[in-house]
């Protein structure tokens, strides 16, 4: 897949022959850069990727669709909203329509892909995700519905997820190369990455047109790490804010209470542990953070509609002795 992402094409041909900027009929007819889908993709088509163009700079612009972007090898540097950021082989880039764009040129061995996706592809992976309320949720519905929210952009650091990696690589595969039934093959595997990445957002950056969140990412990053005994005092020393004022502003910038968020956290752990190994159930809650056995399986039992035998049972039909 690299050797045929790495070949020059038609358009670098003509940057390295002199051309010193892009071509702007290629992607757009607008005056004020709106990267245009009619350009890129064919027509009846949901979604496409395209090798990222190198050796040129490319200016600020918008799109009138979703982009993903994924890095295969090297790095790009991109400004979003007017934030630097770097992605590294293996980083995932999921940009809305009002997301701002600006992106350095690449060298030859800076090899990326672009998705081209149309907000109506994302229907079976958005109803695959369920109701629960999350960033990334946030996020599509902005997207969805081409509002703009707060998160414009969202940056998974995934390079050593292997399942993220092999889904991704599966899309760019099966676009590459025609296969029966290829557009549901696309959109479920595509809610599928976005399932695993429900379980990165400790690894996730993200910012708006109204504000980077920072802040949000710090929040997400700190739960990641301390689920088990995190506190809200203890991060709020640890970031130099009142106590107070950051519950409000994890609220506001979030949409849900610190509280809300570690719960989150400790139920996706606990999950993982349900399905990755043959630890007793008594071991999981407690790994995870909780002294309350009771309100775990309550809780449990809300979000998933089953205890976590019945839900560890449905996965691999363990002996019950082993659970």
């Amino acid at each position: 897949m690299l050797r045929e992402l790495s070949v020059i094409t038609e358009e670098e041909q003509k940057i390295l022959d002199g051309r010193q900027e892009i071509d702007p009929q290629i992607y757009t007819e607008k005056k004020d850069m709106v990267i245009d889908s009619g350009k890129l993709l064919q027509r009846g088509k949901l979604i496409q990727v395209r090798p990222h163009t190198r050796f040129v700079h490319f200016p600020e612009h918008t799109h009138n669709y979703i982009e993903v972007i994924y890095m295969c090898q090297g790095s790009t540097t991109h400004i979003l909203n007017g934030r630097e950021v770097v992605l590294k082989q293996g980083d995932l880039l999921f940009l809305n329509q009002n997301a701002v764009q600006e992106i350095l040129p690449a060298g030859k061995d800076d090899i990326a892909v672009n998705f081209i996706i149309l907000p109506e592809f994302l229907d079976t992976a958005f109803e695959m995700m369920g109701k629960e309320e999350n960033q990334l949720r946030d996020f599509l519905v902005g997207a969805l519905c081409g509002r703009d929210g707060e998160t414009g952009w969202m940056y998974f650091h995934v390079a050593d997820i292997l399942p993220v990696q092999n889904l991704i690589e599966n899309m760019v595969w099966t676009i590459f190369y025609d296969s029966s039934n290829k557009r549901s093959c696309m959109q479920i595997t595509m809610g599928l990455l976005l399932l695993q990445l429900l379980d990165c957002m400790d690894k996730m950056e993200s910012g708006g047109r109204k504000f980077d969140n920072e802040i949000t990412a710090a929040v997400l990053s700190y739960i990641g790490e301390h689920y088990k005994n995190g506190t809200l005092s203890e991060l709020a020393e640890q970031m130099g804010y009142d106590v107070y004022w950051l519950s409000r502003e994890i609220r506001r910038r979030t949409g849900r209470t610190y509280k809300e968020l570690l719960q989150e956290k400790r139920m996706q752990q606990a999950v993982y542990l349900l399905g990755n190994s043959r630890i007793p159930v008594t071991d999981i809650i407690e790994s995870v953070g909780y002294d309350n056995t009771s309100y775990f399986y309550r809780k449990f039992r809300e979000r998933y509609g089953m205890s976590p035998k019945e839900y560890r049972g449905n996965l691999y039909k363990m002996p019950e002795k082993d659970l």
